[in-house]
């Protein structure tokens, strides 16, 4: 494993604005004794990935970073965990709610906004879309898409400078919510909630939120099996949807965590427009494929990756269509499967098969030996060219993110990682920018991490 390098041209900008804290934990990992690194605390390691800034985000443990553009500002919108910190800004103790974080330069991120979120905290998904995209906002304005808890979602104008405003209550009376999706060109969304009646805790309200101040419902959706009334076993919930739009006409449904996932491949047009009573035929009637993975494996994250070019097997080049599931593991150690990454070929969608897998050689670096969740949790879910078909980032737990080279999807293979400092390192989850910047948090408060790609993993990346 490699370290940071203190002397690398990255270094002495991008530590500029690093907090105390953070500083006080790189120094006690470098004064440890050598024997006792692994059981007190380990300083950062690299290959390839570079550091580019820090923030400490108060301390709050995170979930879901979203990168946007706001008037020429890059905003990093943070969701998290529950739990309780003071915020600087106002100096009260606030319940976790949504952070916002100026990254347009990040080697000084700069606290703009917290959003409290509910008693003991929590709002952990995120989405962002533009007025001058959504189809019946206001042109001038930024929103934002939250989780509630586990009750509700809500939306807030977020326009910069001004402090953010809630402009409608979506949905409420919930007993779950997740990772949502929503279409900024269409304004339509897909929330994963737990709607009484249904099996499960974690299926689909879509809803046109095309104007934020009046969400319209569209339909509940599951899996058949999940629907009021449903009898026998009910099949894994849901743990967020990706949607191609109106010209891809596919949602991507990643069931599942650790165990019992499911890959849905979904008709967009037959979802928005079929028949809406949540009944096994009606359920059915806008599925075009489906997946089950080896029940010791779940579907995080389902990243779709239409029209890659590959060889062959008479040598020409031709394109298929391919889905990225990320699993997500639940414990500690090394025991039972180890949750991975799936390349799964969906050309026929109606006959999905997986061409390869990516599993973490935990040999390197003693992961098993380290605090902390071992194995992967979710990909990054941005479709910038500078990455798109090229580079999946995930999120790994205490083994930081790893960078994967997916140009061959028959080969893939890493190229390149970072592990933050620290004692318990559980790093949550990952995403990019359309400048490519890297950004990572971490479930326990170790704060967000700025990245970059250097050396030959930044070659597979397409910066021009």
């Amino acid at each position: 494993m490699g370290c940071i390098d203190t002397h690398d041209p990255h270094a002495p900008r991008a530590l500029r604005g690093v907090s105390y804290r953070f500083a006080a934990a790189l120094l006690a990992a470098v004064l440890v004794a050598p024997g006792l690194v692994m059981a007190q605390s380990h300083s950062a390691e690299a290959h390839d990935m570079v550091l580019a800034g820090f923030h400490d985000l108060q301390g709050r443990g995170a979930y879901q970073p979203v990168i946007h553009e706001q008037n020429g500002r890059w905003i990093a919108y943070i969701g998290l965990h529950s739990g309780s910190a003071v915020n600087p800004l106002t100096g009260l103790r606030e319940d976790n709610g949504t952070l916002l974080i100026d990254v347009t330069d990040p080697a000084q991120p700069v606290t703009l906004h917290h959003i409290p979120g509910p008693p003991g905290g929590e709002a952990q998904m995120v989405r962002v879309c533009s007025g001058r995209d959504l189809p019946r906002a206001r042109r001038d304005r930024t929103y934002l898409l939250r989780t509630l808890g586990h009750s509700a979602h809500e939306l807030w104008d977020v326009t910069l400078p001004g402090p953010p405003l809630r402009v409608s209550v979506v949905a409420d009376g919930l007993s779950g919510t997740h990772k949502n999706w929503w279409e900024c060109d269409t304004g339509i969304a897909y929330l994963v909630s737990g709607v009484p009646g249904w099996g499960t805790s974690r299926m689909t309200q879509v809803f046109d939120l095309g104007d934020p101040h009046r969400p319209l419902f569209i339909r509940d959706y599951g899996l058949p099996g999940q629907e009021p009334g449903a009898s026998g076993s009910v099949p894994t919930g849901l743990h967020g949807p990706v949607s191609t739009g109106l010209a891809g006409n596919r949602v991507y449904f990643g069931h599942g965590t650790s165990s019992g996932g499911i890959l849905q491949i979904v008709d967009r047009e037959k979802l928005l427009k079929g028949p809406t009573t949540p009944t096994r035929a009606n359920l059915l009637q806008a599925q075009v494929g489906r997946y089950d993975l080896d029940p010791n494996y779940g579907a995080h994250t389902a990243f779709p990756l239409p029209g890659m070019e590959v060889k062959g097997g008479d040598g020409r080049v031709v394109k298929r269509d391919f889905v990225v599931v990320t699993n997500e593991a639940l414990s500690d150690g090394c025991g039972g499967a180890r949750q991975k990454v799936w390349i799964i070929d969906v050309t026929e969608e109606t006959r999905p098969k997986p061409v390869s897998t990516w599993a973490l050689d935990d040999r390197i670096g003693d992961y098993c030996k380290r605090a902390g969740r071992i194995g992967a949790h979710s990909s990054h879910e941005s479709f910038t060219p500078i990455y798109y078909r090229r580079i999946m980032f995930i999120a790994h737990f205490n083994a930081g993110v790893r960078a994967i080279d997916i140009r061959d999807p028959y080969k893939p293979r890493e190229i390149a990682y970072y592990v933050p400092a620290g004692r318990t390192v559980t790093t949550n989850n990952v995403e990019v920018d359309d400048r490519g910047y890297i950004y990572i948090v971490d479930r326990h408060g170790l704060g967000l991490h700025v990245l970059q790609l250097t050396g030959v993993a930044r070659q597979a990346a397409n910066f021009r």
